[in-house]
């Protein structure tokens, strides 16, 4: 197995072309709102903010972000949890031309959800969500490990997404860690917003 396919995702536009079982899929191929969804699961939800500064994009994302090569970008890296147990690892790049006109909220998020501001700004436009089983030395999944403290189980399945707010992109990657299986639906799921807001899909390439 070459280096590169140890620490670069394949990503695919459907999670079965992953491998991803049905348990899996229930949460990979949802377009809500991860954290509406979320909520729904548990009583107790939170945001840590793990941290937001500029780093060196990772290799299986530049292009994916219309970049040349790898550069420095916007990182945002958090765990979102319910009940305290940490479900998923999100990790957010935003190119450095980037205006704040562009993404006036990005940089005083602090621990409120992401996701939460997207899918609530009509301005944002969504792209396709892509699907990936990501390897025990993906720099995503060593992070993730070293945050909550515990080799994670692999493969580790994530999903991405591009989104679009005038000139400026933004790419989130979200981990779905073994705790987020166990969740069980805490009431019978609402209608939301959310769950209807699908804006057109922008080209983002599989690598």
């Amino acid at each position: 197995m070459s280096g590169r396919s140890l620490t670069q995702a394949r990503w695919q536009l459907q999670p079965r072309h992953v491998g991803a079982p049905l348990a899996v899929r229930y949460w990979l191929k949802d377009r809500m709102s991860l954290t509406a969804k979320l909520k729904q699961h548990c009583t107790q939800f939170r945001v840590q903010c793990l941290h937001q500064r500029q780093q060196l994009c990772l290799a299986d994302e530049y292009a994916a972000v219309g970049l040349a090569r790898r550069l420095r970008v916007y990182e945002r890296d958090v765990l979102l949890r319910c009940q305290e147990q940490a479900v998923v690892f999100a990790h957010t790049i935003v190119p450095l031309q980037a205006s704040v006109a562009d993404w006036p909220f990005f940089n005083a998020l602090g621990e409120r959800s992401l996701g939460t501001t997207l899918f609530g700004d009509p301005q944002v436009q969504r792209g396709a969500l892509h699907f990936a089983r990501l390897p025990q030395q993906h720099p995503l999944v060593r992070r993730a490990s070293l945050t909550t403290g515990e080799a994670l189980p692999v493969p580790v399945f994530a999903r991405r997404c591009l989104f679009k707010r005038k000139s400026g992109l933004l790419l989130v990657t979200e981990l779905f860690l073994p705790a987020i299986y166990t969740l069980r639906p805490s009431a019978p799921r609402a209608a939301s917003a959310y769950s209807g807001f699908v804006q057109p899909s922008l080209n983002l390439q599989s690598q």
